[in-house]
């Protein structure tokens, strides 16, 4: 969730919990609302992080398969250019 949206939510809550309230519990009301939303945001970010590193070591992973099959097809290939192939 973006910030700017988490802020917004956490005005509108604000106002609305706003009613008959004293000032020191509104800002008691507030101040655990932005906690929350902030707790609630870091979390989405870590999910977020969590989700690209796993891409990445996916990516990573089939780029050194595909390394490893090109440099054994490689070999291969110069081997039956050599008429030392087992074939």
């Amino acid at each position: 969730m973006k910030t700017t949206t988490v802020l917004a939510i956490a005005l509108g809550l604000g106002a609305l919990g706003a009613c008959n309230k004293s000032p020191q519990e509104q800002t008691a009301d507030n101040i655990e609302a932005n906690a929350e939303n902030t707790a609630d945001t870091i979390e989405a970010n870590a999910d977020n992080v969590a989700d690209n590193v796993q891409a990445n070591a996916e990516n990573t992973a089939d780029q050194v398969r595909n390394a490893g099959e090109n440099k054994a097809d490689a070999v291969r290939n110069s081997a039956d250019a050599d008429g030392n192939s087992a074939h």
